[in-house]
């Protein structure tokens, strides 16, 4: 049961091409955000989506997969566990990110 813990699933679609990053120590590093949408109708019955914006970072091996076959608008399904980052901005504001670490990757819709 440790391994529920902290785990993550999502299907969406990438709001952009993603960003690589060949680190010095030889490790490649893979940045995008996911897109999910929910639609519910309103006291009114007319029908709402509510988008939300995920942070998505994938290593070595699953980065290069990203980095070779995910471009802008891919659906995917991923599955990973929720970081959070804390660092203080140029005026000395505390900042957070939360991200997903990515474990697993699934491609979803037509090949192109």
């Amino acid at each position: 049961m440790s391994t529920l813990r902290n785990k993550v699933q999502l299907i969406g679609n990438l709001g952009n091409d993603p960003e690589i990053i060949n680190l010095e120590s030889g490790k490649t590093l893979a940045k995008f955000s996911i897109a999910t949408n929910e639609s519910y109708k309103n006291t009114n019955g007319e029908k709402i989506t509510e988008t939300q914006w995920h942070n998505i970072v994938a290593w070595g091996k699953t980065a290069e997969i990203v980095n070779k076959y995910l471009k802008k608008g891919k659906e995917v399904a991923i599955e990973g566990k929720l970081t959070t980052k804390t660092w203080e901005d140029k005026t000395g504001a505390k900042r957070y990110i939360t991200e997903i670490v990515l474990n697993e990757l699934l491609m979803l819709g037509k090949s192109e």
